[in-house]
């Protein structure tokens, strides 16, 4: 911790304490002088003036005392959390109170402050990774699309370079497009606490479009799609699901093999309403599923140019904010399952 800085405390709370012991004081004697008028003492205030002195000193020594006690269990800590305050701002998140407090109160106090600043610098960290990640998202297709950018500047290429290079760049021109575009609409979920446009629509009919609008990818890898498509009716944002199941739908289709099958279910309860997508393909190491709903995580490295990892961030952030949860239940070689509880009341 820093060197502490001077403050007045002391001075306030001695002068509290001794002020308040006058004010008894002169209490006490005004009580003395009415009894005496009354006759209940006899002895004259005025005359017996030698023991109010004795008295004055040893409450003043007495005050002293109790200004140092109390003053080393209360202010001393009040000091040391101005100082790590004070540090805190700085930006300094190794600072840390200690908690061997006799007071119950200060020590919780102290346990409290350390939490917090546990928490606040595992958020600065993810902060710093966050914008050394997004700046490598899209550093990476900035520097294709300017790569092949000045390749189209030789004229003598032949047609078939030409074309290959625009669609080059075109691609990397999409995948900016998609990163932006996912990376706003996290920032905008994760500050918002409550689903909004909420309406009642077909949830197995908007599971059906989400396949229809992802079909050249799976086409090309001649996938098969076995459905559990009961009619089911959702009120929540259509919007919003809508990007949960093209992202979970796209992502099995990545992570299927060629000729491979994704099955997709709804089933009901009275309270919830539970869909799964699963797929047959490498499935997921139990480390790779700690880490799969964080921000940029990307578990198959050798499909990196697929994807930003942000799409299973907002797929988390989406059914947190319905109220609902998600499981992932995978083994390498045996695909993956994800399950999707709904309340009906989200």
């Amino acid at each position: 911790m820093s060197k502490k800085t001077h403050s007045k405390l002391w001075l306030y709370f001695t002068s509290v304490i001794l002020a308040i012991i006058f004010v008894v004081l002169i209490f006490i004697t005004l009580l003395w002088f009415v009894l005496y008028q009354f006759g209940v003492i006899e002895a004259d205030p005025r005359v017996r003036h030698v023991p109010i002195f004795v008295f004055a000193l040893g409450s003043v020594l007495l005050g002293i005392v109790i200004a140092l006690f109390v003053g080393k269990l209360i202010i001393r800590p009040i000091q040391n959390f101005s100082n790590a305050f004070d540090e805190l701002s700085k930006g300094n998140f190794n600072i840390k109170i200690s908690e061997n407090e006799p007071i119950v109160e200060i020590q919780e106090m102290a346990q409290r402050f350390n939490a917090m600043v546990y928490d606040l610098s595992h958020i600065e960290t993810l902060r710093s990774d966050f914008v050394a990640n997004v700046s490598h998202e899209f550093k990476t297709p900035i520097a294709a699309i300017e790569g092949y950018a000045m390749l189209l500047q030789n004229h003598s290429l032949p047609p078939e370079k030409q074309d290959r290079y625009i669609e080059k760049i075109l691609d990397n021109s999409r995948k900016l497009s998609s990163l932006s575009g996912n990376i706003l609409m996290l920032s905008k979920l994760e500050n918002q606490e409550t689903v909004l446009n909420k309406t009642e629509y077909r949830l197995d009919e908007q599971i059906r479009k989400c396949i229809l609008m992802l079909e050249n990818k799976w086409t090309a890898k001649n996938i098969e799609f076995d459905m559990e498509l009961p009619r089911q009716t959702y009120y929540g944002s259509a919007s919003l699901l809508e990007q949960v199941w093209s992202n979970l739908i796209d992502n099995a289709i990545r992570h299927s093999p060629m000729g491979g099958s994704i099955h997709i279910a709804i089933h009901e309860t009275p309270e919830v309403i539970t869909v799964s997508v699963s797929d047959d393909g490498d499935g997921m190491t139990e480390d790779v599923l700690k880490h799969i709903f964080e921000k940029f995580y990307q578990g198959d490295k050798s499909r990196e140019a697929e994807g930003n990892g942000l799409g299973l961030a907002l797929v988390k952030r989406i059914i947190d904010l319905c109220k609902g949860n998600i499981e992932v239940e995978s083994a390498p070689g045996k695909g993956s399952v994800f399950l999707i509880r709904l309340p009906k009341t989200g």
